[in-house]
């Protein structure tokens, strides 16, 4: 089964931190500013940082996880077998994962973190590109943004980070 909270938590992060929507910290002439719709390159580190620990928090010390879909053997003995067989198979492979846990000594997979920050700056509106522009379609390091630009970025991040994290499944375990 797929492990949807890492997904989760970083696009809400990403919409929620990306510079200027609610603030920017430094901002452009004061320590902070509130809704600006303008960034900087602080700005994006500061706000990279940011969103660096509270994934971290969220994801690798609270454990947060959120289940959904079905993985190749619960899909393959709903082909093959009875639909109450393959629903028997979520405690076991509920359990088998726990067991993979406790024989890997604990160890942290910071996939998810890495990839949802390498993401976050690369997709921050109005550093390498605004999609929708303030004057153009598309728009190159700019600086920055605005509403519909930061909607337009979620969801290349959101599609970008499901691809990394789910489809393919990038892992990176420190011990």
């Amino acid at each position: 089964m797929a492990d949807w909270a890492p997904v989760v938590v970083a696009v809400v992060l990403f919409a929620l931190l990306s510079p200027g929507l609610l603030f920017e910290l430094p901002g452009n002439g004061r320590a902070i500013e509130f809704g600006t719709f303008k960034t900087n390159g602080k700005a994006i580190a500061v706000h990279a940082f940011i969103f660096f620990v509270i994934s971290s928090i969220i994801i690798l010390a609270l454990h947060l996880h959120i289940y959904a879909g079905f993985s190749g053997t619960i899909l393959d003995s709903f082909i093959h077998n009875s639909s109450s067989q393959a629903l028997s198979l979520v405690p076991k492979l509920k359990e088998r994962n726990k067991r993979r846990e406790k024989e890997s000594g604990e160890m942290a997979d910071w996939g998810p973190v890495v990839i949802a920050v390498v993401l976050f700056v690369l997709l921050t509106p109005g550093l390498l590109f605004q999609l929708p522009g303030n004057g153009r379609v598309v728009e190159f390091a700019n600086f920055q943004t605005s509403g519909i630009s930061i909607l337009v970025h979620t969801i290349i991040y959101f599609g970008l980070i499901t691809i990394f994290l789910i489809a393919i499944g990038v892992h990176i375990y420190t011990g």
